[in-house]
């Protein structure tokens, strides 16, 4: 199933968008769809729109800190033709699209399982567009499960660890990296190092 912006399946998500339009009209506040290369070699799948990033612009990983630090990250490795992300801009992706394990903001970031169970179908169309040789890159643990389940794999035979490659049967590479959240940074427990590392070796995929 392709992207529906009219997407209702998930009544706590809607209730919660509806309050979120009221609070903040000049919100997006709508199922976010994937933005970047229409063929591409590098899927990125992040958790979820945040409230004041792409809940508000509409555009994955635009308008908060995570997406400072990806789109940085993109332009650096040759994924993207600006360093940041704004509304109504002339970015471009190159090679690259982004898009969430869940496409509707949820309360607290924190979706349930219900509800990422629910979007999958449309995550599933979007990896099964892929070629075999891509990659697709897991930013967080609950988008490394919801890659899995979208193609119908068992978990505990691609296990998730920053930094893992695995090799999926129908011939995409998968890769797990932290999520580039404000906690994360913070906190080190993802360096820009350790997030560099991750689109270096994606780039030497690409190059082979």
């Amino acid at each position: 199933m392709k992207y529906d912006p009219t997407c209702k399946k998930c009544s706590r998500l809607e209730r919660f968008l509806r309050d979120t339009k009221d609070k903040y009209p000049q919100y997006f506040c709508k199922p976010v769809p994937s933005f970047g290369d229409k063929d591409p070699f590098l899927l990125i799948v992040g958790l979820a729109p945040g409230m004041h990033g792409a809940n508000q612009t509409g555009r994955p990983f635009t308008g908060d800190h995570a997406g400072i630090i990806l789109y940085e990250t993109l332009f650096k490795y040759g994924f993207s033709n600006k360093k940041d992300s704004t509304p109504n801009d002339n970015l471009q992706l190159v090679n690259c699209r982004i898009t969430n394990a869940v496409k509707c903001l949820p309360p607290e970031n924190k979706p349930n399982t219900d509800e990422v169970n629910n979007c999958n179908v449309f995550l599933t169309n979007e990896v099964n567009e892929l070629r075999a040789g891509s990659v697709v890159l897991a930013l967080g643990l609950i988008a490394h499960k919801a890659i899995l389940k979208s193609q119908g794999l068992i978990e505990s035979h691609f296990k998730f660890s920053h930094g893992n490659r695995h090799i999926l049967p129908n011939g995409l590479i998968l890769y797990d990296s932290y999520h580039c959240s404000r906690y994360n940074t913070q906190t080190k427990r993802l360096t820009q190092s350790m997030f560099y590392n991750i689109f270096s070796s994606i780039k030497k995929e690409k190059e082979q």
